[in-house]
C-alpha cells in the first residue's frame, strides 16, 4: 500500500518521542542547579563537576545558583522541573537529610529526587576566629561551658550540615551556642573573619586557614584532614562518635528520570571523578571523591536521612 507523503511525513515527525528519546540525551543545554549564591563551597563543587560533564554529555552544563532556605529553594526547583535529565541538582546533604526535618522544604527528599551520582564526602573544619581565647577542642568546650551563651557559629543556613553540627557540639559540650545562619558558606566564613561570628563548622575555612584569617580546632570524623595533618580529628578527642553523616555533595534528577538517563549520567560523572583535574580541585575545596551507582547513593540517603531526623528530634531543634 502506498502511503500519500504527508502521512509519512507527520509519522517521522512523530518519531522523536520513540526513536530518538532517551537515546539522543542531552538534546539541549543542562541546567545544574546550585542551591547556595556564589563562592559557596556548592557552587565551587558545581562549577568544577559542570566543566568535566559538558565535553562528556556533547551539550553546555550551565550552573545556575538558587539559593535560599539552606538550600531548599533550589532543591524545590528540581523537584518541580521536568524529569527529562535536562535539570539537575548538585545537593548537599543537609538540603536532603536535615533541612526537611525541620520545617516544610515543598519536597519529600526520599521520593521527589532520582539519585544519580555522588561527588564525594566533604572533610570539615571546626575554625574560629584566632583572637578567640582557644587552640584546641578541649579549650572550646571548656570555653563554651565556662560561657553559656556566648559563643555564636554561623553556617550555611538553617538545615546546613554546618548548622546540625554546631548544635551537636554544643549538645556534647553541655554548654549554649547561639547558631547564625547565613544564605551559604560564603557569607558564613566572612562572619566569622571579621570577627561578627565565633565559629564555623564547614570545609570552607579551609584557605582562611591557610592564610592565618582563622585557627583550625579539630577536624570533624574519624581521620585527619591531610592538608592539615596536625590538626586532629574529633573523634580522637572522644568528641562526634555518632553523629549523622551531613558532608556529601551529590547530583540528583527530578523523580521519574528515565533510568537510561540516569545511566548515562552516572557513567559521565564517575569518569569525570577519575580526571585528575577534577580529583585535585575536589581534595582542594576539601572533598574525598567517591564514585557510586544511583542505587547506592539512594541508599546512603535514605540512612543518613534518618539519622539526622533521629538527631533534630533529640536537640529539639525543629
Amino acid at each position: 500500500m502506498n502511503l500519500p507523503r504527508r502521512t509519512l511525513l507527520a509519522g517521522f515527525l512523530a518519531a522523536p518521542a520513540i526513536a530518538r528519546g532517551e537515546d539522543a540525551f542531552p538534546t539541549r543545554p543542562i541546567r545544574y542547579l546550585c542551591p547556595f549564591p556564589p563562592g559557596a563551597t556548592n557552587d565551587n563543587v558545581s562549577r568544577t563537576m559542570a566543566r568535566a560533564l559538558q565535553p562528556r554529555l556533547g551539550q553546555p552544563v550551565v550552573v545556575e545558583n538558587r539559593a535560599g532556605a539552606g538550600g531548599a529553594i533550589g532543591a524545590r526547583a528540581v523537584a518541580e522541573s521536568r524529569a527529562d535529565g535536562h535539570t539537575l541538582l548538585n545537593a548537599s546533604a543537609g538540603n536532603l537529610t536535615i533541612a526537611p526535618h525541620l520545617g516544610p522544604v515543598g519536597y519529600d527528599p526520599l521520593r521527589a529526587f532520582a539519585p544519580v551520582a555522588m561527588v564525594g564526602e566533604a572533610y570539615s573544619l571546626i575554625a574560629v576566629h584566632p583572637d578567640l581565647p582557644v587552640r584546641s577542642l578541649d579549650d572550646l568546650i571548656g570555653f563554651a561551658q565556662r560561657n553559656p551563651g556566648v559563643l555564636n557559629y554561623a553556617s550555611a543556613g538553617i538545615g546546613s550540615a554546618g548548622h546540625l553540627r554546631g548544635a551537636l557540639l554544643a549538645e556534647e559540650a553541655g554548654a549554649e551556642m547561639v547558631h547564625v545562619p547565613f544564605p551559604g558558606s560564603a557569607g558564613a566564613v566572612n562572619s566569622v573573619i571579621a570577627g561578627d561570628s565565633h565559629i564555623i563548622i564547614d570545609p570552607i575555612a579551609a584557605p582562611h586557614v591557610l592564610s592565618g584569617r582563622l585557627r583550625a580546632i579539630a577536624t570533624i570524623g574519624e581521620v585527619r584532614w591531610p592538608a592539615f595533618a596536625d590538626v586532629p580529628a574529633t573523634e580522637e578527642r572522644g568528641v562526634g562518635r555518632g553523629w549523622p553523616s551531613g558532608g556529601w555533595f551529590a547530583l540528583f534528577a527530578p523523580a521519574q528520570t528515565p533510568a537510561p538517563i540516569v545511566a548515562t549520567l552516572n557513567r559521565a560523572f564517575n569518569d569525570a571523578l577519575l580526571e585528575p583535574e577534577v580529583d585535585l580541585a575536589l581534595r582542594r575545596f576539601g572533598l574525598r571523591p567517591e564514585a557510586l551507582s544511583p542505587d547506592a547513593l539512594g541508599a546512603r540517603l535514605a540512612a543518613d536521612h534518618a539519622a539526622s531526623g533521629a538527631a533534630i528530634r533529640r536537640l529539639r531543634i525543629a
